[in-house]
């Protein structure tokens, strides 16, 4: 089965979360909140992008085929 991996700099990306599980109900999905570094907001853009790539690394180990950014920040560091 295909999974999608999800992830956001702590918990607020859980409702995009619940809005994957209700529309794909048939994938297995893994969330990852980074707590641990929450928030993300402040942090420079070459740790940002650091902190996504290690999260990304880790969904592809956990054989994720679909990676879903549901953090703005990271999003927004993607983009530059």
């Amino acid at each position: 089965m295909t999974k999608i991996g999800l992830f956001d700099s702590g918990v607020g990306g859980l409702s995009v979360f619940r809005a994957v599980a209700r529309e794909l109900p048939e994938y297995d999905l893994v969330y990852f909140a980074d707590q641990k570094y929450c928030p993300y907001g402040p942090r420079p853009q070459k740790e940002i992008r650091a902190l996504s790539k290690r999260i990304v690394e880790f969904l592809i180990s956990e054989n994720c085929r679909v990676i879903v950014i549901a953090c703005n920040t990271a999003s927004a560091a993607a983009l530059y």
